[in-house]
């Protein structure tokens, strides 16, 4: 009995890491920039006072922070001399990355920019129309701002089956 409901759980485990959302969010509006596996980890990056940068995990209820930034201290430890040998990766062809591509669910989308010059802007004006047509989410503003919006969604079942069909 033990090993049916151990073995039903890892089952369980198995296909919630399939299906689980992968979330990738950047919001300009809102100062929002990170990648989320629901319900298991996050990583956010953020802007510090001391620091340029700050880059936040969250692993299910530990939180901690790291500095990309910050200068190595070679006292605290050093990076070991080995050699390392270098093994000839297996290159993505064109067509698999085209498939890994289009399984990203493009979920919210807005560019709203303005480029400084009104004339530029008024080049721009035509083509995103057309893109406002096919698409949308794309505007053309005269008042200096510029904003995107980008929130994409992803499952890892669909990343896998990206590789294996041909």
């Amino acid at each position: 009995m033990f090993w049916v409901i151990f073995f039903s759980l890892l089952l369980l485990m198995v296909v919630y890491l399939l299906l689980m959302p992968i979330v990738l969010c950047i919001d300009t509006i809102k100062n929002l920039y990170y990648i989320q596996l629901w319900g298991l980890a996050k990583a956010s990056l953020q802007g510090d006072e001391e620091e340029l940068i700050q880059v936040r995990f969250k692993v299910f209820f530990m939180d901690f922070s790291f500095y990309p930034l910050r200068k190595f201290d070679s006292k605290k430890g050093k990076r070991s001399k080995e050699v390392q040998v270098k093994e000839k990766r297996k290159r993505m062809s064109f067509r698999t990355g085209w498939r890994l591509l289009k399984t990203f669910k493009v979920k919210r989308f807005l560019l709203n920019i303005d480029t400084g010059n009104c004339i530029s802007n008024a080049k721009l004006y035509p083509l995103f129309a057309f893109l406002n047509y096919r698409m949308g989410g794309f505007n053309i503003n005269f008042q200096g701002r510029n904003q995107l919006v980008l929130h994409i969604q992803n499952r890892p079942i669909r990343i896998i089956g990206a590789f294996i069909n041909f």
